[in-house]
Order: structure tokens, then C-alpha cells, then sequence
């Protein structure tokens, strides 16, 4: 089923809202709001209340002692996320989770996934939180002065359709909470599916609520005529805008739909987000 206008998909209010970076000279308020977009972020729009905030890191933070980094770092580790995020959580849950939190994607894939796996079992919980934080990838997206935030929808964060799929898993729209809003608790997401490593349905949140469980079906194998083909997708994309200055209208073109097979998915992703469009929908046919 298409899910019409892109922004059912939740991720409208990600393009809309800009980075939140720390500049020397904030104002009081200004610091505020960044304190409580680390929380949302690392802590999955989780609420936390007043009695539960890490007053000591936020005023060494307010006092220029810990950059946004090392407070996301803080954070991190403490025991409001380890009790939330970790110890409640199957292993798998918990990595999946501290990709979504920390580097605002999903996994790449079941090699990622054991790499940390493995930091957790030779060097503990704080080396797992270090190896996002202290990773060149954070380095470069986020540095030491920008609040990590939800990327994994873009061309830039992800290296497969896979993976674009996946954030999907894990991320329900701006809105959507780590806690909440999955009827499969704190069961990993991702651990078959990278396991697999296929697409999965992308479910509007709009179309079913507040809560969901991802659909149980994988894209069904292609019988008779061009069965070597395999797994087929319908991608539906939406919200035309040209990416260059040269563009022929201001005006948005009408949705486009590929029928693709699953070695061309990643190709089609990107050619789809080059041309300025939005993936609306990924379905198996």
C-alpha cells in the first residue's frame, strides 16, 4: 500500500529542523536547549524527569568543562541510559539501539553488529559507548560541538537500501520513542534482518497508530517468467525537488514508481535522492 505524501513517513521534521550546535557566547536558554536535545536524542525521546536529569555533568557543561561530545558521552554511560537502554535490553536491542542513539543510523550489518557484540564481551559497556563516541565516523558527522541527531533516511548515512530500510525499524518519525511504539518490546529489530540482510516494508506511522509490529514477511520469490530475477520491490518516491539550481519547474513532480529487483534496490535509492526525490514507500511485490 502507498503511503502518499513522504512526510507520513515521519521524517519531515528531521529535514526541516537544522543541526543543534554549541557556539561559544550561547545564551542560557540557548545551552538549555541543547542539554534537553542531548537528552531527546541519546535517550530515544524517552521522558526524563526533573529528578533524574545529571545535574553535575549539565553544570560542568554550562560552565564550558565538558563540550557536546563528552555530555553525550555522560549520558551515555550513566546509569539512567545503562538501566533504560542496556540492562533491560537482549544484547542485539541494546547495539541496535546505541546506533540509533549515538550515531542516529541503523547497523550496516551482521559484521557491525559482532564487532560490538565483541567490545562488550572483552572490554564491557563504557568501551561499547566509547567505540560510537570516539569513532571517526562520529568525528566527522557530529564533531565536538554538535548534537547527534537521526540520519540514517539520507543517501549520505547509508550504504544500501538494506540499511535504509532498516532505520525504519528503529526509528518510527520524529515523534516515535525507543521505549515505545513497537508491539515487540524489547526484542532486537534488526537481528534476523541483518542476518538476511534484505529491505524490509517501510510502515507508515500514520497508517497504523501508535503501535506496530514490523510485518513478518520478507519479499516473496519471483515464479515462472524471470525467476532468476528474485526478490522484487515496488519503490514508490515522492516530493520531486531539483537538487541543482538549474531545475526545469519550481513545481513537484507526481509520484514515480520502480518495480526493481533486489540487486538494483541501491542503485534505484540513490538515483531516486540524486534526482531530489523521497522514498515514500519499499514493499515486496
Amino acid at each position: 500500500m502507498p503511503f502518499g505524501p513522504a512526510s507520513r513517513l515521519g521524517v519531515s521534521l528531521f529535514d526541516e529542523t537544522a543541526p543543534i550546535e554549541w557556539i561559544p557566547g550561547r545564551s542560557e536558554e540557548e545551552v538549555e536547549t541543547i542539554i534537553r536535545a542531548v537528552y531527546r536524542q541519546v535517550l530515544g525521546n524517552a521522558y526524563v524527569m526533573e529528578s533524574e536529569r545529571l545535574v553535575v555533568p549539565e553544570s560542568q557543561f554550562k560552565r564550558g568543562e565538558l563540550s557536546v561530545r563528552e555530555f553525550v558521552r555522560v549520558v551515555a554511560k550513566s546509569e539512567l541510559y545503562r538501566s533504560r537502554f542496556f540492562t533491560s535490553c537482549a544484547r542485539y536491542r541494546a547495539i541496535e539501539l546505541n546506533f540509533r542513539h549515538l550515531l542516529g543510523r541503523a547497523p550496516l550489518d551482521l559484521e557491525e553488529m559482532r564487532k560490538h557484540s565483541t567490545i562488550l564481551d572483552t572490554e564491557g559497556f563504557e568501551a561499547e559507548i566509547d567505540s560510537y563516541i570516539d569513532s571517526d565516523e562520529y568525528q566527522v558527522v557530529f564533531g565536538e560541538n554538535y548534537v547527534p541527531y537521526i540520519r540514517g533516511y539520507k543517501t549520505e548515512a547509508c550504504q544500501s537500501m538494506v540499511q535504509f530500510t532498516h532505520t525504519f525499524q528503529l526509528v518510527r518519525g520524529a515523534s516515535s520513542s525507543s521505549l515505545k511504539g513497537n508491539l515487540a518490546g524489547k526484542s532486537p529489530r534488526l537481528n534476523s534482518l541483518v542476518i538476511q540482510s534484505i529491505p524490509t516494508a517501510i510502515v507508515s506511522p500514520a497508517s497504523s497508530g501508535a503501535t506496530f509490529r514490523s510485518p513478518s514477511d520478507s519479499a516473496r520469490t519471483r515464479l515462472g517468467v524471470g525467476a532468476d530475477v528474485g526478490k522484487v520491490y515496488r519503490v514508490e518516491a515522492t516530493g520531486y525537488r531539483a537538487n541543482t539550481v538549474n531545475r526545469v519547474s519550481k513545481f513537484r513532480r507526481s509520484n514515480q514508481v520502480y518495480i526493481v529487483p533486489f540487486s538494483e534496490l541501491s542503485a534505484t535509492y540513490q538515483k531516486i535522492h540524486r534526482q531530489g526525490g523521497v522514498i515514500a514507500s519499499v514493499t515486496p511485490v
